[in-house]
């Protein structure tokens, strides 16, 4: 009945406006009649969108930690959750200060947004940010919690890989750094409207390369300059809570729709694509490297199913919403295959301390997502189409590979830059005698246990 009313109305409209031209000349063209677009809010992505950004923060606390903290010795076991707790609520306060100008400030520079919105300049609870559908806003307030939230546990993905050996206040500093000079960037790049990468047309629904090739990246970077655990190879360093380690998993899991489904913004039929699409990368992953572990090992881990689960969810994360759910499922496979093979087999080879593996899952997983989401998006793969203009899959995944590219040379330069900025200033490691007897006690001074 509404649109009926609209329509009646216009169309009255429209024939008022047209008299004095038909008395004028009667061989006059009808004059256009243009309705102006007006911004509307809606509640439900309004409510939606306010789910999600506290889902993503259940991510990181507690999920992250607890995945991250289960992996760990005991006698890390508080460290990571202080550092991932630090973490976050550091890089809250800087993406208010200055991190969401430099990354959707309004800037017309492909690298960076400027300085517009410094301090939240200009932002108040009238002001809106736009959505994927012309006219539908939402809150800018509720934009800037929701990508808050993305910042806030990025750099915290990228301390698995030098868990166990590293000051907390390095850790702090280099999130600050390189949120600043990696993160903001790349953000800024990939999704802004006058951002380098976006304006190449490549598909990164949720974060492929803005948080998993971008931290990844970093944290190999981190693994290489700081070396290896002391011990590496002769002390036992397994797992010290797999029960922890699912926990976490799990809760990555569910946070991760926050994540995903979040990200289009609205509360539509495309959210719902992205909420099946991480449902099935993230399971066909999950027994893909469980069944490799058995045909290989004989038997499947616990270990390896929550890898599993956490490669398919960085794979799937540029692609869930563009891709069908039959894509999905052969993302999550390929990327398992992928970064089981890089877990197991390349960081062993190659030598490096890559503790919790944030590179061979986070790095390679987001990769392949990347790679593939130029594929698996076109139409004739279930997919809801592409992004550039000529609609030829091989010049999507020319522009996927640039993405990757872009990224990796970025962050992979800048990080290594600010890993030794650090260390210079406040040294990165800790002693030998601190690293030996364990984080929790050395650095802050508790133990995650009491027996």
């Amino acid at each position: 009945m509404k649109n009926l009313s609209k329509i009646s109305a216009l169309t009255a409209a429209s024939l008022l406006a047209a008299l004095p031209a038909f008395a004028q000349d009667a061989a006059a063209p009808a004059a256009e009649v243009v309705e102006a677009v007006t911004e509307t809010m809606d509640k439900g992505d309004v409510s939606w969108m306010m789910i999600s950004t506290v889902l993503v923060l259940f991510m990181t606390m507690p999920g992250l930690a607890l995945f991250y903290g289960g992996l760990v010795r005991t006698k890390n076991m508080l460290s990571i959750l202080m550092q991932t707790t630090a973490i976050a609520c550091l890089m809250m306060v800087v993406w208010v200060i200055y991190g969401y100008s430099f990354a959707f400030g309004g800037g017309t520079s492909p690298f960076w947004g400027g300085l517009g919105k410094l301090f939240l300049s200009g932002v108040s609870v009238e002001s809106v940010s736009a959505t994927f559908s012309d006219g539908i806003v939402i809150p800018e307030y509720l934009f800037i919690a929701f990508q808050m939230t993305f910042a806030a546990i990025t750099p915290a993905l990228i301390i698995g890989a030098f868990a166990e050996r590293v000051k907390f206040s390095a850790v702090l500093l280099f999130s600050v750094l390189w949120g600043t000079f990696c993160y903001f960037p790349v953000a800024h790049m990939v999704w802004d409207a006058s951002g380098l990468i976006f304006n190449w047309g490549a598909i990164d629904f949720a974060g492929g390369t803005v948080v998993h090739i971008n931290a990844g990246v970093a944290a190999l970077v981190g693994a290489l300059v700081i070396g290896p655990r002391i011990g590496l190879g002769k002390d036992m360093m397994a797992p010290h809570s797999m029960t922890l380690t699912l926990v976490g998993a799990g809760m990555l899991w569910v946070g991760w729709f926050g994540f995903n489904v979040g990200s289009n913004l609205e509360a539509t039929a495309g959210a719902t694509l992205a909420m099946i699409n991480t449902f099935l990368a993230t399971a066909a992953a999950a027994l893909v490297w469980g069944l490799i572990e058995a045909l290989t090992r004989g038997k499947a881990s616990m270990l390896g199913v929550a890898s599993g689960i956490v490669a398919g969810l960085v794979a799937i994360t540029p692609a869930c919403g563009t891709i069908g759910p039959m894509g999905a499922l052969v993302l999550g496979a390929l990327a398992s295959v992928i970064c089981y093979f890089f877990v197991a087999v390349v960081k062993n080879k190659l030598g490096y301390d890559d503790s919790l593996d944030v590179f061979g899952i986070h790095g390679v997983g987001g990769i392949v997502g990347a790679i593939a989401v130029g594929v698996l998006s076109d139409p004739s793969f279930g997919g809801t189409g592409l992004f550039v203009e000529s609609g030829s899959i091989m010049d999507q995944v020319i522009v996927q590979i640039k993405a990757v590219g872009v990224t990796v040379l970025w962050t992979g330069v800048i990080s290594f830059i600010l890993f030794k900025v650090v260390d210079i200033i406040i040294g990165l490691r800790v002693s030998s005698d601190d690293e030996r007897q364990g984080l929790d006690q050395t650095s802050h001074g508790e133990s995650a246990y009491h027996y």
